[in-house]
């Protein structure tokens, strides 16, 4: 019994079909005419008409009048003996303006940072994004990528396990060592991977503490997924910035010399008064802790000088004491 003719397009669902048509042979090099006819649900033989009438559509010039530029042309040879679309001229489309090669290149770095963080698990969408500004760009691609880095390969491990925890939907356990030299349990909902200078961070909703915490990756260790899932997403949870201030941040006070001021900005709470001292200016600092407070005074040697509270000063002295008799 033969099979069924199939039923002639009306003449909307023609133009509907075409303009479906036409985008999908660009974004594809080669494509056989089963594979196109699978896509789209329809007869070869349609497929095969709808190429015949993209061959001879184009449009005019500036006589007006239709030229071979003017019309979009196809690989014959490949159409008629092996029964593959290939477009080998594009017309109006082809018109539209295009990224340059830098401009492409730039946004290709930007899509392989993403790609690297866990909240951005569709990596084929990225894939199919980055290939297409790879074609349609005015020009060859910049030769630019995005370097890895000593740091960033080292913990390429737990970078990979905090997105495949995210991919699967579930909590991620490690132990994580804090600034006070503490080594303590964590169970986290993984939201976010950000990087600052040479660190990174993973964000993400912590069990123990009921809140967003910041963790350094490289003080994480043992880390490991877990069967419980996910309870917070990063569409869910509003983030802080990054280091932004909490109501349980520390004040201190310093003396410290106005050139090194621009290297102490992140930690200058806004609104703090700041007034001269002598041959130094005296002002406010916030800290989630001491311990930070003596890794921030130790890398600015005799610019800064802790004022108060008390409690401060002697953290930092008895820290610093403790180091110098390491080498006696």
């Amino acid at each position: 019994m033969a099979a069924p003719k199939p039923q002639p397009f009306q003449a909307r669902d023609k133009l509907a079909f075409l303009l479906s048509l036409v985008p999908y042979l660009m974004d594809r090099d080669r494509v056989t005419v089963a594979e196109a006819a699978e896509h789209f649900g329809v007869d070869a033989d349609q497929i095969r008409d709808a190429v015949n009438l993209i061959a001879v559509s184009g449009l005019p010039g500036d006589t007006s009048a239709y030229q071979h530029d003017d019309l979009f042309d196809i690989d014959w040879d490949a159409f008629e003996q092996d029964d593959e679309i290939v477009l080998t001229n594009r017309v109006a489309i082809d018109d539209s303006p295009r990224f340059s090669a830098r401009e492409a290149s730039a946004l290709i770095m930007g899509l392989q940072y993403l790609s690297a963080l866990p909240e951005y698990a569709d990596r084929a969408s990225i894939a199919s994004l980055t290939s297409k500004l790879s074609r349609g760009t005015s020009g060859g691609l910049a030769p630019v990528g995005v370097e890895g880095g000593e740091s960033r390969e080292s913990l390429a491990p737990s970078l990979q396990l905090i997105r495949e925890s995210v991919e699967r939907g579930l909590q991620l356990e490690f132990d994580y060592l804090n600034a006070r030299g503490d080594r303590e349990r964590r169970r986290v909902d993984a939201l976010r991977v950000e990087s600052m200078d040479d660190d990174w961070y993973l964000r993400g909703w912590c069990h123990l503490r009921e809140a967003v915490r910041t963790f350094r990756l490289d003080r994480i260790s043992e880390p490991s997924i877990t069967d419980a899932a996910i309870e917070h997403r990063a569409v869910d949870v509003r983030l802080p910035e990054l280091f932004a201030a909490a109501p349980e941040d520390l004040e201190v006070v310093i003396d410290v010399v106005p050139s090194a001021m621009p290297l102490l900005a992140d930690y200058i709470p806004d609104g703090a008064r700041s007034r001269d001292e002598g041959d130094r200016i005296r002002t406010v600092v916030r800290v989630s802790h001491y311990h930070g407070l003596k890794r921030l005074i130790a890398s600015m040697p005799g610019v800064v000088t802790v004022i108060e509270p008390a409690e401060a000063r002697a953290a930092v002295a008895d820290w610093a004491a403790e180091a110098a008799a390491r080498y006696r």
